[in-house]
């Protein structure tokens, strides 16, 4: 159950990051209330993860799939650039999770 929680905690990470970069500095009220309930859950999700997973491990993963998640949503959207060597990095971040994950 523990990696579940952390997952969801992982994608509720690039959804606040992502409502964070459209808040506008705090200014815009729809984004700023996804970042705030968003950011609280996926807390509440990576402390929960860690009461049974390595805090390490964890937060590498919770990472992970917040920072790939918000890299692809950015490049789907075109709000960042697509190339074959950040497809490589993002590939390299998303093995790194799946590496963690396999030898816990």
């Amino acid at each position: 159950m523990a990696w579940l929680i952390l997952v969801l905690s992982g994608i509720l990470e690039a959804v606040w990051a992502t409502a964070l970069g459209r808040s506008d500095g705090f200014t815009k009220l729809v984004p700023t209330a996804v970042f705030g309930v968003a950011v609280v859950l996926s807390m509440v999700g990576l402390a929960y993860a860690m009461r049974t997973l390595p805090t390490g491990t964890a937060y590498a993963v919770w990472v992970g799939i917040g920072a790939s998640l918000t890299v692809a949503y950015a490049m789907v959207t075109g709000g960042e650039p697509v190339s074959v060597l950040r497809l490589l990095f993002l590939a390299m971040i998303i093995g790194g999770v799946v590496g963690l994950k396999a030898v816990h």
